[in-house]
């Protein structure tokens, strides 16, 4: 769905407030509301000093990162119906993506994590890489060499403990590193030299919560955070912090800026060291106008003067930049928003955000800032994420924000872009890194699974493009295992000027940070590497596997038999010959003579590489690929070009509902259904053929077969006798008490004028087969507080709806709405308010029609239902 009708649900943090009492802050300029001072930082000896105290270890336990989830900003359902793709896509500009350049002198893995997400953000200096993520801190050389770590954050750094949202930042004018940790309460560590191993750090605690951003200005270091009180922004008092003192604090709100949720702005940050005079430190958000309040799509942006000397400052009335239309809320708002190539969970796209981090550059006659947020770029049924991105200029410091250009980045091969970050070189170039996988219309899907990639442009180029084309630094080897990622990545510039550093998340075995290592320039001439391993692939491996790569040739000139090697696991290296000759830019497919012995159950690491002797960038020349040996599903197809088949599949109410054409075998697997134990669903088929026999199965025990036992739809017939036509019906199942909970494979298929045969991987001649996930919970212990809750909905004038749900439960409550197809179209999370989950639901703008309210308790899937009717 892509009308915009939706609550939208931000992605990272849960604060305690009324979600639908909206709030607005007059718009006009506005002294601090809270002022203070941090007291006197704690003081933490270098890390080389305690190195033999320090524990190095990976952060391997498998856990959801603790940082708190959204609850949401109340979009009017049917308020902003758009009906165009997005306006930069529709128009694109020839010289989009159009020119070559280099590949990456660098990639590497930082970490491994088990948690999820893993935060990935980075900081580079003269001599250093401090690479952060959600648990670990670890501290590289610029060769990519680890100097210390991984280490968690306490006691490294921070005394106190905490779960989540690290950040690093490098003070290039001061020459000083900055951490931001999220604990008992936000702690800030700003180092007391340049090197982080040898520094000392000063400690200081503060009364923030989730998802800070810290930005570096000439006046101070300014955060945004995820916060439902008056204060929305901080200014902390840099020089102060700089030198180890106590440092004052003030709290601002933003003026004229309409909220009802989660929404994240970010302050402009200086990346260079080239510093604005005081004052007009400059902050900037999206205002969508699918949102209550909103008009149209716009920027609002703030600015403040601080006054440390009088120990306050001033936050300006909100100015608002104008913005080409666009679409901002996925999947009504939910998390699971992206479907993963060849089945997974939907992973989330990062809505309502400015993503990390909003940069500022002086120019020799202006001064620019850059930043980004996605967009669902199609507005039709499917769903395809893009980058907005702005650069705003001022004439010199402290003047007016004008919008200088904006463009959509959309990623080729119909391929989702999201979660970019951006800088500039020293030359006014213009890089932007990003993650990006497979879309709706994508080729061979499964090889575009989640990866890291750039793009950039070249100061001059035509305005509102993104000239370069598109360069890979990693692509994952398995899909991510649930819908959290990223939540944040950074690109940042060397301190040579011309160098761009970009971490990002991405699967290789396990969740890892990826580092990529790039310039935008020309290629060079001789380079060339193994830019993928293609096989094999996760699933029953033998002893005889063959091994195949893909050759890219990055380089100027054409190469003549360049070498391969590949090794397996701690094996010897297998090296072979590629015969003839690769093209400059091409890319060619090489399957190894020797095949590899996978045979031993669970992982194995694949290592291929080139061997081109006076190759001009060896840091590209390996890649590494690791494969698991277990279950694979078959895969039967049928003809399906008569209408046989489905057309479209629902589950009310369990969030399956997909429209499809012909397939003969389809993998829907990210599409999941959520199905609880001691539950009885109604399943709607829609074929475009009589006479169709249907079957279901859910394989419970997973062992990638679909036993008679685990038939949940026994066969039945749609339309007996009938031809050619459009034939629905509906059947009911029953989940039983004892299933086991988890995902699990849930197969549909269909049969023409026959039975389905008890072997759900028998190939029929007509109709076809479909896999789709199911979910099936479990009743956990709070269950009977949702079951025995009174659940109420009272109609108001003009489609208003009043939602209260009494009860025992104390969580984060959930409430979604959903069409009569069962299409998800708002969703957001709630806190309690005293006894009761209260929500004010404004259906003035939908279609007349009946909609299902579903509220309770996701993480035990027990929910109160409802159904209103809206005229």
């Amino acid at each position: 769905m892509k009308l915009k009708d939706y609550f939208l649900l931000s992605i990272f943090a849960v604060f305690a407030f009324n979600l639908n009492a909206q709030e607005v802050t007059p718009n006009v300029p506005t002294q601090g509301n809270f002022i203070g001072t941090t007291g006197e930082p704690t003081y933490v000896s270098s890390i080389a000093s305690r190195i033999n105290e320090l524990v190095v270890s990976e952060d391997l336990t498998p856990r959801e990162a603790q940082d708190k989830r959204s609850l949401g900003n109340s979009v009017i359902i049917g308020k902003d119906r758009q009906t165009k793709d997005d306006y930069f896509v529709r128009n694109r500009h020839e010289s989009a993506q159009s020119i070559r350049v280099a590949s990456p002198s660098l990639v590497f893995d930082a970490y491994s994590s088990s948690a999820s997400p893993t935060d990935p953000d980075m900081a580079v200096g003269p001599n250093h890489v401090i690479i952060t993520y959600n648990t670990r801190i670890v501290i590289y050389d610029k060769s990519g060499n680890v100097l210390a770590g991984p280490f968690n954050p306490n006691p490294a750094i921070f005394p106190s403990g905490g779960c989540c949202d690290l950040t690093v930042s490098y003070d290039n004018l001061a020459d000083r590193w900055v951490l931001t940790f999220l604990g008992p309460s936000q702690s800030i560590a700003v180092s007391d030299g340049p090197d982080p191993l040898t520094a000392g750090w000063n400690i200081y605690n503060l009364s923030f919560n989730d998802y800070q951003k810290l930005s570096i200005w000439s006046d101070g270091y300014y955060l945004t955070q995820n916060i439902s009180g008056a204060d929305k922004v901080w200014a902390l008092e840099r020089d102060e912090m700089l030198a180890g003192n106590a440092a004052q604090i003030i709290g601002f709100p933003l003026p004229g800026m309409i909220t009802q949720g989660f929404w994240s702005p970010q302050f402009l940050d200086v990346s260079d060291g080239v510093m604005p005079a005081a004052g007009g430190a400059t902050v900037v958000f999206l205002q969508d106008n699918a949102f209550s309040g909103i008009s149209t799509d716009h920027v609002k942006l703030w600015t403040i003067d601080m006054d440390w000397g009088a120990g306050n400052g001033t936050i300006s009335s909100a100015t608002q930049l104008p913005a080409t239309p666009f679409i901002s809320v996925f999947n009504g708002g939910s998390f699971a928003n992206l479907p993963q190539p060849g089945g997974g969970a939907l992973i989330d796209a990062v809505q309502n955000t400015i993503m990390n981090q909003a940069r500022f550059k002086k120019f020799e006659t202006y001064n620019a800032a850059i930043f980004n947020f996605v967009v669902d770029i199609d507005a039709g049924s499917d769903e395809l994420a893009g980058i907005r991105w702005f650069e705003i200029r001022q004439d010199d410091d402290n003047m007016p924000w004008t919008v200088y250009q904006e463009g959509t980045y959309s990623s080729p091969d119909g391929k989702h872009a999201w979660m970019a970050s951006m800088n500039w070189d020293s030359n006014g170039n213009i890089a932007m890194g990003y993650s990006a996988m497979a879309g709706p219309t994508t080729s061979d899907p499964t090889d575009f699974r989640v990866g890291s990639y750039y793009t950039g442009r070249f100061d001059g180029d035509e305005l509102g493009v993104m000239t370069a084309i598109e360069e890979v630094i990693a692509v994952s080897t398995a899909n991510v295992p649930n819908i959290r990622y990223c939540d944040y990545n950074k690109l940042e510039l060397d301190t040579d000027g011309t160098t761009f550093w970009f971490i990002d998340e991405y699967i290789n075995g396990s969740r890892k940070g990826v580092v990529g290592v790039f310039q935008l320039a020309p290629p060079q001439a001789d380079d060339i590497g193994v830019s993928s391993i293609t096989n094999p692939n996760n699933g029953p491996l033998g002893a005889t596997e063959d091994i195949i790569v893909n050759i890219r040739n990055f380089g100027s000139n054409d190469i003549t038999n360049p070498e391969l090697q590949y090794i397996l696991d701690t094996g010897s290296a297998v090296v072979e010959d590629y015969a003839g000759t690769i093209a400059a830019g091409a890319t060619e497919s090489y399957t190894f003579s020797t095949p590899a012995d996978f045979s031993a159950p669970g992982d194995h690491t694949i290592v291929a590489r080139t061997n081109l002797a006076g190759d001009t960038n060896p840091g590209n020349d390996a890649t590494t690929k690791v494969v698991f040996n277990g279950t694979e599903y078959c895969e039967p197809s049928s003809d399906c070009s008569f209408g046989d088949g489905f057309t479209n599949v629902t589950i009310t109410v369990s969030d399956l509902n997909n429209d499809s054409g012909c397939e003969g075998y389809a993998d829907f697997t990210s599409i999941i259904a959520e199905l609880l134990p001691e539950t009885t669903y109604e399943l709607t088929v829609t074929t475009g053929y009589g006479d169709q026999n249907v079957r279901a199965w859910i394989d419970f025990n997973d062992d990638g077969t679909f036993s008679v036992d685990e038939t949940i739809v026994p066969n039945f017939v749609i339309a007996p006798g009938e031809g050619a036509g459009t034939f629905t019906e509906s059947v009911f199942f029953n989940i039983l008490s004892d299933v086991p909970p988890g995902m699990h494979r849930m197969r549909l298929k269909s049969n023409w004028q026959a039975e389905v045969p008890d072997d759900a991987c028998e190939a029929t001649q007509y109709g076809e087969t479909e896999d789709y996930t199911a979910d099936t919970g479990v009743l956990g212990l709070d269950d009977p507080a949702i079951s025995e809750a009174e659940f109420t909905v009272i109609s108001l004038a003009n489609n208003q709806y009043d939602i209260t749900l009494t009860t025992d439960f104390d969580g984060v409550a959930s409430i979604a709405i959903y069409n009569i197809l069962g299409q998800t179209l708002a969703y957001n999370n709630l806190e309690k308010q005293g006894n009761s989950y209260v929500y004010h639901l404004d259906m003035s703008y939908a279609d007349a029609g009946v909609y299902l309210i579903k509220m309770g308790d996701n993480s035990s899937k027990t929910y109160k239902t409802s159904k209103i009717i809206v005229k």
